[in-house]
């Protein structure tokens, strides 16, 4: 690499929505941008998280001077605990509430006394190796987050992530607009920026539109109202208990993370609520239901969170009944629509009043923390950098977004706008932009506890199975002949059912009792373990397949005697 040009190089986050981690290089120093997970698709079976790949930066772990975090969301901090122990311990920079969150899971993960947190603050630049660092304040969902203005010996480097313009955050922290027009005036080389929200047209809607919706509700529900939201929405939570307080109600605080989150945004001053408006479950048995108000997870329908728990009837401490009222303050993430609409279902079933994004009641109970097209022209206006990346949204989100920026008026050519993949290596100085290369990226997988252990073959085979069952097919054979001497037995687990298949079974097991005598072909011959098995699964497969035209996982258990 030129000494005098900057790498940036995405490990996740492009092309995606999750895992962002991006990587700045500039000669022998490393700065790590955002480290967050992303949560599994409907295929990675079986998967709890999928974190970036730092295969690159194991290889070069002396050279990262710091991790710099843009806020609290998991998809930006979340995969801290299982990769900073492989990268020895950098420092790591965010704001207050950012390591506040933080702090939670580096002491689940038992890390808390071996990682270096750096407090830092909008308007408070600080340095970092060749890196001078610029925090400055944007209105997201959750409050104290920041965009980063990033002076590097090539140039202005401007990460914003996750923001929208709203003059009326409930934190009372807007984007700064100064900030932005001062950066400006200081011609940036390059702007790297959220794009998930290209497609909206206009403006997003300010949270205050979601504190309206919250008001009218607390106004008019007869019983109980219970909110689902993201753990992490403290902007939302802090409405829900501003509306409680104004219409004289007591809050619960339900599912594990909302509670923990509470708990450290309270203890940092980031969320205000009075005295005695937060309860226990226990407290609320002597107060009436108009009396009531439950915060909980569980607005993507996630099995275990505490508004799935109360569809099926399963959380000991708030049980569903004809009167209340849910919100479910979310919209669904691709992918969790199903899950949602089931526990939506099983809510109306049990009695309840359900309010959701797109209801007909027409109220807003959730509006994004993104930008919309018109934010997304006026920042490429104010800044008017040189070249522009776009990430944090789908391939297609990236195609729109540079259409849109093509768009204005002559101030960018497709050779300015940038539409990067995970892995890929931007070299930038003024009046040069090139991709030079790729370095290994992929996904890895948390699966219970374990990190990294199942890999994509084995969530291959999940799908497999899933997809078309497993069949066993167990037989004994002579270890000095070579001759079947007991079975074959077949089981079948997801492909049919035994009881109501025996011709299909006998089939089967006849054609591995034909294979098998062919391969002796007359003779008395040493057994061949590795051969049978293999002819048994290419004789069943085939078989199966040009009977049901499916293909289940077939796995021969071969036992000598």
């Amino acid at each position: 690499m030129a000494k005098n040009r900057l790498r940036a190089i995405p490990l996740g986050g492009a092309g995606e929505v999750g895992r962002n981690m991006w990587v700045l290089e500039q000669n022998d120093e490393i700065l790590v941008l955002d480290c967050g997970v992303m949560f599994p698709e409907a295929d990675m079976l079986g998967v709890d998280l999928v974190l970036p790949d730092i295969t690159y930066l194991r290889d070069q772990k002396d050279k990262i001077k710091a991790i710099v975090l843009t806020h609290g969301h998991e998809d930006h901090i979340g995969a801290i605990p299982y990769l900073v122990p492989e990268l020895d311990f950098p420092p790591i920079y965010g704001t207050t509430l950012t390591l506040g969150m933080l702090t939670g899971k580096l002491k689940e993960h038992r890390l808390l006394d071996r990682v270096r947190l750096m407090k830092m603050q909008a308007g408070e630049p600080f340095t970092i190796g060749s890196f001078t660092i610029e925090p400055f304040s944007v209105a997201h969902s959750i409050p104290d987050t920041v965009g980063l203005a990033i002076d590097t010996p090539v140039g202005l480097v401007i990460y914003l992530t996750d923001w929208k313009f709203d003059h009326t955050p409930v934190d009372g922290r807007p984007t700064d607009l100064v900030k932005l027009s001062e950066l400006g005036r200081r011609s940036p080389l390059l702007l790297i920026t959220d794009c998930v929200r290209v497609e909206s047209k206009g403006y997003t809607p300010s949270e205050q539109v979601v504190g309206e919706a919250f008001d009218s509700i607390f106004a008019t529900a007869p019983g109980r109202i219970i909110v689902a939201t993201f753990a992490s929405n403290v902007s939302r939570v802090q409405q829900v208990i501003d509306s409680a307080e104004a219409y004289g109600r007591k809050v619960i605080v339900a599912g594990r993370s909302m509670e923990n989150t509470t708990r450290i945004a309270l203890e940092l001053g980031y969320l205000r609520a009075q005295q005695g408006t937060l309860i226990r479950p226990q407290e609320a048995a002597g107060l009436t239901d108009d009396q009531v108000a439950v915060i909980c997870t569980g607005s993507q329908g996630e099995p275990m969170s505490a508004l799935a728990r109360m569809a099926n009837r399963d959380y000991p401490h708030v049980k569903i009944k004809e009167g209340d009222t849910v919100v479910v303050s979310a919209t669904p993430i691709p992918g969790n629509e199903v899950s949602v609409n089931r526990v939506i279902n099983n809510l109306f079933r049990l009695g309840a009043e359900v309010i959701y994004s797109d209801n007909p009641s027409g109220l807003a109970v959730h509006v994004s923390g993104h930008a919309a097209q018109e934010e997304l022209k006026m920042v490429l206006a104010i800044l008017r950098p040189e070249f522009v990346v776009p990430f944090h949204g789908d391939y297609r989100h990236m195609m729109l977004y540079r259409k849109l920026a093509l768009g204005m008026g002559g101030l960018f050519s497709n050779s300015n706008v940038i539409i990067p993949e995970n892995g890929v290596v931007m070299e930038f100085s003024r009046n040069y932009a090139r991709t030079t290369g790729k370095v290994p990226v992929g996904y890895v997988y948390v699966d219970g506890t374990t990190v990294g252990d199942v890999g994509q073959v084995v969530v291959r085979d999940r799908q497999l199975l899933a997809r078309d069952g497993i069949l066993m097919v167990v037989v004994s054979i002579d270890r000095t002949t070579g001759e079947l001497v007991a079975g074959p037995d077949v089981v079948s687990r997801g492909f049919v059912y035994m009881r109501q298949s025996d011709d299909l079974i006998e089939s089967t097991k006849n054609i591995v009792r034909d294979a098998l005598s062919r391969r002796n072909g007359g003779g008395k011959t040493e057994i061949d373990s590795a051969f049978v098995n293999r002819k048994i699964k290419d004789v069943v497969s085939d078989y199966l397949y040009g009977q049901t035209r499916r293909r289940p996982m077939v796995l021969p258990v071969v036992m000598e005697v």
